[in-house]
């Protein structure tokens, strides 16, 4: 290698967004929940979702002109369903999108949606290159792909590396689903809630989780403890889309979870969000099953697997869950004056899946996660909105 290279090992305060690193046999792989709720997790749907980085990213500042990172990815592939795409990186200069790339080779993880068995395969290290950077001194961002676990092995540049301080800007923590978490956004800093980010002027964590927006209480646990100015929690599509549990239950869940994320945040403004439009659940409930006969685009698409009359036993749908998040804000902001309801069709509604239908019936893509997170901008972060009261 050439001499004018310098290695950065990838320690913690070059990472944001990430709950802690796990140190592997590979270099480091960073989690967005902590060991201890990791430790009480069995559903290795919510396992691979928490450890795929979706708005964590690395952050220095530098006077390279080339930068590499050697990473081991963990792509997914789905049986009986077409290729998912490479993860992307994107390398953000003084915040501004200056490049894309991705890591070839890794390992492949194989699900089966039938029968809810993985394999993994292994594969070899990869690495993504920038080059023809700016000549000077500049703060460097690199956001790690959204949908593949990653475990970064080294970084290298033909400049020496230094940490970025404080940058003193609020943090907003939130949580949500497979549509927080990325789904089909264009790059890692174009999810919507990270445009949302960009748009406030605030740090993101990212407790966006692919289907693990359960109401688990290892998670509201994990927020609880994270440092945070600002919070939201996006409830609802999970829950019915696991067809998880029935009303009686789901009400003091949601109560349990806001206990808990108050325990550590009592007078951060705190939004309540519910799903945004989405026509299969609206009225029907789950569980949300693959339809394996039905591709369009060569996207498996997505259908309901209840009955609405399964209303009246308590099984919930999308607008049952709008109705209780509702009440539950409406009671509790008697006693918590920084508590705050957003109805997720005001981010994407009925008009919107008209103009830009859900690929698959359930998750947005590149274009409505734009839309979300400008929307979501306008809504939270504008002028008397509940994050700048």
């Amino acid at each position: 290698m050439d001499d004018n290279w310098t290695t950065t090992p990838v320690t913690a305060d070059l990472v944001r967004g990430a709950y802690e690193l796990e140190r592997t046999e590979h270099g480091v792989l960073p989690h967005r929940l902590p060991a201890r709720a990791r430790a009480q997790v069995t559903d290795g749907q919510l396992a691979m979702a928490e450890a795929q980085p979706s708005g964590v990213r690395l952050v220095f500042r530098t006077e390279a002109t080339v930068v590499e990172l050697d990473a081991l990815r963990t792509k997914m592939e789905y049986v009986g369903a077409p290729p998912r795409p490479d993860g992307v990186y994107d390398l953000l200069i003084d915040g501004v999108l200056a490049g894309q790339g991705h890591v070839s080779g890794g390992n492949v993880m194989s699900v089966d949606m039938t029968t809810g068995t993985r394999e993994t395969r292994p594969g070899p290290v990869g690495t993504v290159r920038f080059a023809g950077l700016p000549e000077r001194l500049k703060d460097v961002e690199i956001w790690l792909p959204y949908n593949e676990i990653t475990q970064l092995v080294a970084l290298r540049t033909d400049a020496p590396v230094e940490c970025v301080r404080d940058s003193g800007r609020k943090v907003w923590l939130h949580h949500g689903s497979s549509i927080s978490h990325g789904s089909d956004a264009a790059g890692p800093s174009s999810t919507w809630p990270a445009l949302a980010a960009t748009l406030g002027g605030v740090d993101l964590v990212n407790l966006g989780l692919g289907g693990g927006a359960l109401l688990d209480p290892f998670t509201a646990r994990a927020m609880r403890d994270t440092a945070a100015d600002l919070i939201s929690v996006k409830i609802g599509v999970n829950v019915v889309n696991a067809d998880l549990m029935r009303l009686r239950a789901f009400t003091p869940a949601v109560h349990g979870f806001l206990d808990t994320i108050r325990d550590g945040h009592p007078t951060a403004p705190l939004l309540v969000v519910s799903s945004i439009h989405c026509p299969i659940h609206e009225d029907t409930p789950g569980p949300s099953v693959p339809d394996f006969g039905n591709l369009i685009n060569g996207r498996l698409q997505f259908k309901a697997g209840g009955d609405p009359a399964e209303r009246a036993a308590g099984k919930l749908t999308l607008n049952v869950i709008r109705d209780e998040l509702a009440a539950v804000v409406k009671q509790r902001a008697a006693d918590d004056p920084h508590l705050y309801y957003l109805d997720g069709r005001d981010l994407y509604g009925e008009a919107d899946f008209a103009e830009l239908p859900l690929p698959d019936q359930l998750h947005p893509d590149a274009a409505t996660h734009r839309r979300i997170g400008e929307r979501f901008h306008a809504r939270a972060f504008g002028t008397d909105g509940p994050f700048t009261r």
